[in-house]
């Protein structure tokens, strides 16, 4: 049964950092690529980064130089350093990883970068 399952979320100041973690577990993640979503209030679900099975990594622009998108196949666990957050960075972060051609979730983790 293939599960993920996020944390790491929580209240941050803009300027501050946080850690999200995503554990997986039905599957090796070493073979799949992995990604991180988030949808923020009133608008669509957006991709965030993305690591393939060979560690090449993509950004969406708005995250670019300030997050890291990294894995630790040992512990069949993807990680995603956020600094310098914003305001704007304020969502449900999720995990996400197509098994057997499905896309699966996690439940989220909520970030909210506030004064």
């Amino acid at each position: 049964q293939v599960q993920l399952v996020e944390s790491g979320g929580g209240l941050v100041q803009p300027g501050g950092s946080l850690r999200l973690s995503c554990v997986a577990s039905g599957f090796t993640i070493r073979t799949y690529p992995m990604s991180y979503y988030r949808q923020a209030p009133w608008k669509e679900r957006r991709l965030v980064a993305r690591i393939s099975s060979g560690s090449s990594t993509y950004y969406a622009d708005s995250v670019k130089g300030r997050f890291t998108i990294s894995r630790d196949n040992a512990k069949n666990t993807v990680y995603l350093q956020m600094n310098s957050l914003k305001p704007e960075d304020t969502a449900v972060y999720f995990c996400s990883a197509p098994v057997g051609g499905t896309n699966y979730w996690g439940k989220g983790t909520l970030v909210t970068v506030s004064s």
